[in-house]
């Protein structure tokens, strides 16, 4: 409902073919200067027109792929809602909980739609989210609005000086329980002004500008997605549904993020893809799926290295039922999959997984080399590059035998191909 923050440049700016996320957050402010909630604006692609399409990359962006705790926090999230929006199925993929939904005004406040559109906004509510209407929901074309309405945005800007304090009046008597939000709040005065009235959530230029976040966008492949929408929508049992998950390690990093993020709204963390799966569920899964689809491009890292990641993965986890209790084994897995996300992403592995919540055993491996992986990890590599010297140290430290690791090499490559990697 508030004009988007102004777009960076070019350079700076994830356009179409960019490898690069880019969300724009702006504080709202309460009365003591604390930091009440963040709107956000999807900066990835310049969309001409607000509408469903661009909300589903914005939801897409902020949950499965941009770091949701450096947006947001545990704070209110607010995102621009678009009305075909509203019966969207990518708002089942969230937790509403923390979720406002800014809903704009209907074109030419047209009385058909604006009625239309009543039991879409009553839907929403119920499902839980909050919803936010700018002033003009105080007019009587929009009476059947009013009551959904959780926050009212006035925007500054767009009213003339000598109306405002009577339009902050209108909605404290008309929605007392509404929380007033003025917007475009850009000098001293006008915070003194509005503050005298009392308002006490405030946004604009005066408190903070826009930020832009910035994180890599990864694309997981094309068939991978789909077989993973196939066997979800055959209901397939939770196994297979992993065994489609290990195929690309996008797709299951994807996955983690996406569960693990601060709009999802679990109290635990997830560090499985059975765990993920079994709690996400197959509804909630398949469109997941179907939206990433959707979002993803061809390209990103090279094909060798998605394979090279699976093959590290599986070798992992077959020495790792040799050394290891069967629990472990798809710890195993993790670490050699996301061993490379660092060059799949083009970033240090520190900041590549800190996007996503891993056991210690795997980010011990990966960001220290030590612990129970790290050993296994290291044969691993010293498998795929042919290096004799540690390939016989680390055997004679893990007590396995030649046959046994070449044996789990030739499985792994094997199992790499049936993938489709």
């Amino acid at each position: 409902m508030s004009a988007a923050a102004p777009p960076p440049p070019p350079s700076e700016s994830g356009e179409p073919g960019s490898d690069k996320i880019s969300i724009a957050r702006q504080a709202i402010v309460d009365d003591k200067g604390k930091v009440f909630g963040y709107e956000l604006f999807d900066r990835t692609r310049r969309f001409s027109e607000h509408d469903a399409s661009s909300d589903a990359q914005m939801l897409f962006n902020v949950l499965s792929q941009a770091d949701t705790a450096t947006l947001m926090g545990k704070r209110t999230m607010f995102v621009n809602c678009a009305h075909e929006s509203l019966n969207s199925e990518h708002l089942e993929l969230v937790k509403p909980e923390r979720i406002v939904l800014e809903v704009p005004p209907v074109k030419n406040n047209d009385p058909a739609v604006i009625a239309a559109a009543v039991q879409a906004l009553t839907d929403a509510h119920a499902h839980g989210f909050k919803l936010a209407f700018n002033n003009t929901v105080l007019t009587p074309a929009y009476e059947q609005w009013l009551p959904l309405a959780s926050y009212i945005k006035i925007d500054l800007l767009t009213l003339k000086p000598d109306l405002v304090a009577h339009v902050i009046r209108l909605a404290q008597k008309k929605k007392p329980d509404a929380p007033i939000i003025v917007e475009k709040v850009e000098t001293a005065e006008q915070h003194k002004l509005v503050s005298s009235l009392g308002v006490r959530l405030f946004q604009g230029y005066w408190y903070s500008k826009p930020v832009v976040e910035t994180s890599q966008n990864i694309r997981p492949a094309h068939a991978v997605i789909i077989q993973l929408i196939n066997a979800v929508r055959k209901g397939a049992p939770t196994e297979q549904i992993e065994e489609v998950l290990k195929r690309d390690a996008t797709l299951s990093f994807n996955l983690l993020r996406y569960i693990n993020s601060s709009g999802f709204g679990l109290s635990t963390e997830i560090t499985s893809f059975r765990h993920a799966v079994m709690i996400l569920g197959l509804k909630k899964l398949f469109r997941w799926a179907a939206l990433l689809l959707t979002m993803s491009r061809e390209g990103g890292a090279p094909p060798a290295v998605g394979q090279m990641a699976i093959v590290r993965g599986r070798l992992m986890e077959l020495l790792a039922a040799e050394l290891l209790p069967p629990e472990e084994c798809d710890n195993a897995f993790v670490t050699g999959v996301f061993s490379l996300l660092d060059t799949m992403l083009g970033i240090p592995m520190e900041k590549a997984i800190g996007a996503v919540s891993l056991p210690d055993a795997i980010t011990d491996a990966l960001l220290h080399n030590k612990g129970q992986m790290a050993p296994i990890l290291e044969l691993t590599v010293a498998c795929e590059q042919a290096d004799d010297a540690n390939f016989a140290r680390l055997a004679n430290e893990l007590v396995l035998s030649n046959h046994q690791i070449n044996w789990a090499h030739l499985q792994a490559l094997a199992w790499a191909e049936t993938m489709g990697a």
